[in-house]
């Protein structure tokens, strides 16, 4: 167990049960969504085909529920930084997700951010595994379009 990592917990601790920091909005565009679609495979129509998607509940394109998952990488790094920086950071990695919901769709063309605030911190050996509870919000809409539970694991010298 390194110093570095068990001061780096108990700073990370200290955040825990704490409020929700909010990131940045981010539109999601037809052309993002008919990319991920082309990477993934995923052509359904309620995600690419405008005309069709119009005549369902939905009323449009809406974005996979995957693609806004995937973008909670990008959304995470417009999160205000909580807390002191921490020495001898090795890497950080995505260690997966406890629970993924699909709450809301993600109309073509709206504005996301996330939301974070967070649940567990645990030391494991020279890592520190954070779990924040994520909430991707739809600018303008009551409920969230997504809500999971992230654990990162930063790794220490």
């Amino acid at each position: 167990m390194s110093d570095n990592a068990t001061k780096a917990y108990e700073t990370m601790l200290e955040q825990k049960g704490g409020d929700p920091v909010a990131g940045e909005w981010f539109e999601i565009s037809q052309e993002r969504i008919n990319d991920f679609a082309d990477a993934t495979l995923d052509h359904q129509f309620i995600h690419i085909d405008p005309e069709r998607a119009a005549q369902t509940p939905f009323g449009g394109t809406i974005a996979h529920g995957f693609l806004t998952l995937s973008m909670l990488v990008h959304l995470s790094t417009t999160l205000p930084e909580v807390g002191p920086q921490h020495e001898g950071v090795l890497m950080g990695v995505n260690y997966g997700m406890n629970k993924v919901r699909f709450v809301s769709p993600v109309p073509a063309g709206s504005r996301v951010r996330a939301t974070a605030a967070v649940k567990e911190v645990e030391l494991k050996g020279n890592a520190v595994d954070m779990t924040r509870t994520m909430t991707v919000e739809i600018e303008g809409a009551d409920k969230p379009a997504l809500v999971a539970e992230w654990i990162g694991r930063t790794v220490f010298a």
